[in-house]
């Protein structure tokens, strides 16, 4: 009996990772990238300005300067990665800023972050970028603890934003 338990399972993830896809995004994405980050903003408690916001990553999508891949299952969008490239001048290297990771809620826990994860981290690579970098605020546990699991170096800094 409990084999067969285990059995279903196990067919049960193996389903759930079939249908799982990770895929550049591109300009043609940009509205279903828009109402992503619409759902990571009200997550994050922060403000998100929906007037022009598809435009705007579309220009940057087409001109490069985002990258973004879409987590798909079955499918339907989910969620995202999105990436700058930077210059550490500390290092005086560039590095890949991931500046988002997001999953609907009944995304989560199922592996779609971590390959996401491993995409951007071979397009940092291909690239040649020596690091990654990212934040998370502090009061997400589950996103602390995922970065944590991955073997990410945490850093002890304050985030500030300055409009100008």
């Amino acid at each position: 009996m409990l084999m067969a338990a285990a059995d279903v399972v196990a067919d049960v993830v193996e389903d759930v990772v079939a249908n799982m896809v990770v895929r550049a995004a591109g300009p043609a994405d940009a509205a279903v990238l828009s109402r992503l980050c619409a759902a990571h903003a009200a997550h994050e408690h922060i403000r998100h300005e929906g007037e022009g916001h598809a435009e705007r990553l579309a220009q940057a999508l087409q001109t490069h300067r985002l990258r973004i891949w879409l987590g798909l299952m079955g499918g339907e969008p989910v969620g995202y990665a999105s990436t700058t490239l930077d210059f550490s001048t500390l290092d005086a290297q560039s590095f890949v800023h991931l500046d988002c990771l997001y999953l609907e809620p009944g995304a989560r826990g199922l592996g779609l972050g971590r390959a996401l994860m491993a995409t951007v981290a071979q397009y940092a690579r291909d690239i040649g970028a020596r690091q990654l970098q990212w934040q998370t605020p502090v009061w997400n546990g589950q996103a602390v603890g995922f970065y944590d699991a991955l073997g990410a170096c945490r850093l002890d800094k304050c985030r500030y934003t300055l409009a100008v």
